[in-house]
């Protein structure tokens, strides 16, 4: 089994993937100076996920699901820097991630369940996609990626 890498790049920017954007099980994020956003909520993605962090000074957001876990352990903290998570997995056991690399003066944020489609839906990804949806009429898909591969209700 082939193991797909996508490779996010920021610098001195903000980058955001969201909604149904990728298949991949394994990810390279590079940040210095930046912000990040993947969303990972989407049916293709597989249910164990590795992300190979090397951050300086960038915050990155992880959009889940409610029973998704997160494994930070291998994570290096060589200055300040540490994970938000507040909410913690809830309900049905979903996605296990993996995350290890370095961060350094920099921040992991997770958001899941309502508070993941409030922050999708808290951008200009998102306008460009209702906008879109209407023309065409069908529904949203970077609020709710399931979307992407149902019929439209």
């Amino acid at each position: 089994m082939t193991v797909t890498t996508e490779r996010v790049l920021a610098d001195h920017t903000t980058t955001k993937h969201l909604g149904s954007w990728t298949s991949a099980g394994s990810f390279d994020v590079r940040g210095r100076h930046a912000s990040v956003v993947l969303d990972l909520r989407a049916p293709d993605v597989p249910d164990d996920v590795r992300i190979h962090l090397d951050l300086q000074r960038t915050t990155v957001k992880l959009l889940l699901g409610d029973g998704d876990t997160v494994d930070h352990w291998d994570v290096t903290w060589p200055a300040k820097g540490r994970l938000k998570d507040a909410q913690g997995a809830t309900g049905k056991p979903g996605r296990r991630v993996h995350l290890y690399g370095t961060a350094v003066d920099s921040e992991i944020r997770v958001h899941r369940g309502g508070v993941a489609i409030v922050s999708a839906m808290l951008s200009r990804e998102y306008l460009d996609d209702a906008l879109a949806a209407r023309r065409e009429g069908r529904h949203t898909t970077v609020d709710d990626p399931s979307r992407a591969h149902g019929p439209a209700h």
